[in-house]
């Protein structure tokens, strides 16, 4: 049908266009306007079809990732284990990533085995062993004996009715104590609290001020809390009330009230005359109750909470070697172009440094850059990269400065006639590195600039290479690489000069000739 329309139309054209135009002129410009129609086809048709062709290719692409969001939270686990383990691959410091790979090691491992964690936390006069004590021999359950010992931190193992997972319960050393040894033993207790899945938090009395430090540093990690008031045996019954309205008051937006729990984990003795003093039970039983509801109701939760919680820590350490890693070789990269970029200019001197003169050379650094931040970039983009950024130099009169900067810094030690190349080469060289600093900020935002766009970035980066410090740095390495160069150039083999004819003499023929 396609095909008759078309000849149809062909038809009608040469029966019309027969009326005006003579036989011997008619084919030609038949033949011109069907080249006309195949050139628009082929101009407009041609690059929609392959436009359509690659929506076609990647919308099956795209739906994929919708098919592996994780169900659970387990598998949001297995899925950041997975990540990490392909991020520590692109390390290249061979200790950092064996001391990840161990990290990470561990976390699947506390994954696959899947105990509820319980870290007792709080300061050593709190009764925080007595608390322990109280709890396993009030638990229903097989108890083992301790699982070992790190600086004074025990772990006890127990299977309890009605979970289907063991529970660990870790007795912390004490914090805020004074001393070298306090404080070595408070980062133990911190490192066992942020990887508790659960964490009882031991006060004896109203919070003081370094306690809440703590306590809001540790909520800010996520993790579940209850605040236990020990020693309840000491107060009365409305003093109690009083002091447990005054702890939820205090801990408001970090533990709900009804996790704020009293206890007596180890009463004193009372006295009996005549008699052996009498030795109260402990009070845990609020304490147990709020304990179990909170295990059997979310500890699934609380496990996969956790974690996620310490697969996310591991990945932020791995992104930031990673990303010290991708410094450090960005800046050797934009050492490299640097210097490149001054010996270009130091070749060919120009009446102005202007960036977009060395414009090749910074797609390039670009490009290479752009490499080792892992993102595909091709040489149109790079170059109007690197035009875009030299643009701003020059619209916020960076590149001027720089002049003055290096022509005030270089201009009294050097000879007038060298003075010119070298300043202009120098000054093309920091620019490069105020360009490739901008572009390695670019990179680790994503491609963005950030709220201040293109011109914040490069004025920001052009104030810290112009602090004394680094320029200083800076000039010195210039005068090894440009300056030293340019006063001691290498010798160039020329071709002998003619020498004037010598004129003899009778007295001079008895001379040996030189």
């Amino acid at each position: 049908m396609i095909f008759g329309a078309v000849l149809q139309t062909v038809r009608t054209l040469l029966w019309d266009l027969s009326y005006f135009l003579p036989p011997w002129l008619l084919t030609p410009v038949l033949l011109l306007a069907v080249g006309l129609i195949i050139t628009l086809i082929i101009q407009v048709g041609w690059p929609w079809w392959q436009s359509w062709q690659r929506q076609r290719k990647q919308t099956p692409n795209q739906t994929i990732p919708n098919n592996d969001i994780p169900k659970n939270r387990r598998q949001a686990a297995n899925q950041s284990l997975h990540d990490l383990e392909q991020l520590l691959q692109r390390l290249q410091d061979d200790v950092s990533r064996a001391g990840l790979q161990q990290e990470r090691e561990r976390v699947e491992e506390e994954l696959s085995r899947g105990d509820l964690v319980v870290v007792v936390f709080g300061t050593g006069s709190s009764g925080k062993t007595s608390l322990i004590r109280a709890l396993l021999q009030e638990m229903v359950g097989e108890t083992g004996a301790a699982m070992g010992s790190t600086r004074q931190t025990k772990s006890y193992r127990l299977r309890l009715q009605g979970l289907n997972r063991s529970l660990q319960l870790v007795d912390t050393p004490g914090i805020l104590e004074a001393g070298r040894e306090g404080q070595s033993r408070e980062e133990t207790a911190r490192y066992r609290a942020i990887r508790a899945d659960l964490l009882l938090v031991v006060v004896d009395g109203d919070l003081r001020a370094s306690e809440l430090n703590q306590l809001q540093s540790i909520s800010a990690l996520g993790k579940r809390l209850i605040l236990v008031l020990n020693k309840r045996d000491l107060r009365g019954v409305e003093e109690e009330k009083r002091l447990l309205e005054v702890l939820r008051s205090r801990c408001s937006g970090l533990i709900q009230s009804k996790d704020v729990v009293a206890c007596s984990a180890a009463p004193q003795s009372i006295p009996q005359p005549g008699r052996k003093p009498f030795q109260p039970s402990p009070d845990v039983n609020d304490l147990l109750q709020k304990l179990a509801a909170v295990l059997h109701a979310e500890g699934e939760e609380l496990i996969a909470d956790n974690i996620l919680l310490q697969c996310r820590h591991l990945d932020e350490r791995g992104r930031n070697m990673l990303n010290q890693q991708r410094l450090k070789e960005a800046q050797r990269c934009i050492d490299r172009y640097s210097w490149i970029g001054a010996g270009v200019v130091a070749a060919n001197p120009l009446p102005g440094v202007d960036l977009l003169s060395t414009a090749a050379v910074n797609a390039q650094m670009v490009m290479e850059l752009a490499g080792i931040y892992g993102i595909e970039l091709a040489k149109q983009q790079a170059r109007e990269l690197a035009l875009s950024v030299g643009r701003t130099l020059a619209t916020l009169g960076i590149v001027k400065g720089a002049v003055n900067v290096i022509g005030t810094a270089l201009s009294l030690n050097l000879p007038t006639l060298l003075a010119g190349r070298a300043i202009q080469a120098v000054a093309a060289a920091w620019l490069t590195r105020v360009a490739g600093a901008s572009f390695v900020r670019y990179f680790e935002l994503d491609q963005d600039w950030g709220d201040g766009g293109m011109q914040e970035v490069v004025r920001r980066q052009f104030d810290l290479n112009r602090r004394e410090l680094s320029l200083k740095r800076f000039l010195e390495i210039a005068m090894r690489q440009v300056v030293e160069p340019l006063q001691h150039p290498k010798k160039r083999q020329l071709p002998p000069r003619p020498e004037p004819p010598v004129v003899e003499d009778a007295s001079d023929r008895e001379r040996p000739r030189r």
